[in-house]
């Protein structure tokens, strides 16, 4: 893994995640051109120095003088992985265009090898909790997340985690014979914006971020 990328998933633990911030925050102050980059991510640059970035249907600005992140009209501490997902989302964008081909986890670049830990994190979370009710799925992600309901298994919505990083969740009901199962697509420009890695934090965070407004509807 790049030096200037370090896992922040090893074991949870807070300092792996403060080498990580601050390493984003490096690469953020090596960007020449903000307003390029901004075009990248679908980012809105407010001068003199201030960056508007959608991220899980919120707004988050990012202030370029200290790399702080703060979610826009709220006071709420934005969490530590939410800040390196934003930064490592921003100044990878390449803004690729959208391919219109959706693959697998399994299809990025080493994600075949960490699939079952991906799948633990982020798969397992919507076959627990919406696998019997996938309807109940597409209507909390569509309802807290801004999600669109899709056309694939027996329940589908495509949720846009950041301008550029569609995410379709999937899920098959289960019966007396089968058990459910659920899956993740992305659009196969995604390692354009995102690290393997990152998708897999990603997706965990809309599983539980998912699991945590169907608990309190």
């Amino acid at each position: 893994m790049s030096k200037d990328r370090l896992s922040y998933s090893g074991g949870g633990q807070e300092g792996s995640y403060e080498l990580s911030y601050r390493l984003a925050c490096g690469k953020l102050a090596t960007i020449g051109d903000i307003e390029e980059q901004c075009r990248r991510a679908g980012a809105c640059y407010i001068a003199p120095g201030k960056v508007i970035i959608d991220y899980l249907a919120q707004s988050y600005s990012i202030t370029l003088s200290d790399a702080k992140i703060a979610r826009e009209n709220s006071e709420t501490e934005v969490p530590l992985r939410d800040k390196i997902l934003i930064l490592h989302y921003f100044t990878m964008a390449k803004g690729t265009p959208a391919t219109g081909i959706l693959i697998t986890y399994k299809q990025l670049p080493g994600g075949l090898s960490y699939f079952p830990v991906f799948a633990h994190r982020a798969i397992t979370p919507l076959v627990k909790y919406f696998g019997n009710n996938p309807e109940m799925l597409t209507k909390v992600a569509t309802a807290k997340l801004e999600g669109h309901e899709m056309d694939f298994g027996d329940a589908s919505v495509a949720i846009n985690a950041f301008s550029r990083v569609p995410v379709i969740l999937v899920l098959w009901r289960g019966d007396e014979e089968v058990a459910p199962s659920a899956n993740i697509l992305f659009d196969a420009n995604i390692s354009d914006y995102l690290s393997t890695e990152d998708v897999a934090v990603l997706c965990e965070t809309i599983a539980w971020r998912l699991v945590k407004d169907m608990r309190s509807a």
